[in-house]
């Protein structure tokens, strides 16, 4: 895959269904097919079964719901990740996320919570609620008991 500055089309064999390109902005809800890259100004909703494709100059606020987000550009809001996320250089990433594979190059930054599940183990998502809710503790062999403080 090219990943030459968020140019990530460039010589890809995958087809490209749609593209908000720099000097663009569009606030609402978007739905595809396939494989959309935006480099300009997004804010809302997108979901998709395909991947979404976030360039170095692009600024997405808002739930993301794909199979696959690569990203290079500003992401501020949730993202679910059927497949995976990565985080390219020089990525500034404020979310909530959730995906079963993430990888996030030295010098991206990521600030959230990240839940990270295998596929076909719904109950991997509700444990973690179980473990992150405040006055439920664990013991070693995973069974939660009430906190007495």
């Amino acid at each position: 895959m090219g990943k030459n500055n968020g140019g990530w089309l460039k010589g890809n064999k995958d087809q490209v269904n749609g593209l908000l390109d720099r000097g663009c902005s569009f606030e609402g809800k978007i739905a595809f097919d396939g494989t959309v890259q935006i480099n300009g100004d997004f804010t809302g909703e997108i979901s998709s079964e395909g991947t979404l494709v976030v360039g170095q100059e692009a600024r997405v606020s808002g739930k993301v719901r794909v199979d696959t987000l690569i990203c290079y550009g500003t992401v501020d809001g949730n993202v679910e990740a059927k497949s995976k996320i990565e985080i390219h250089l020089p990525s500034v990433v404020t979310a909530d996320i959730a995906t079963k594979s993430l990888s996030i190059d030295e010098g991206a930054l990521f600030q959230g919570r990240c839940d990270m599940h295998h596929a076909g183990k719904a109950e991997d998502i509700s444990s973690f609620d179980t473990l992150a809710r405040p006055g439920k503790t664990t013991n070693g062999d995973g069974a939660s008991r009430e906190d007495q403080l």
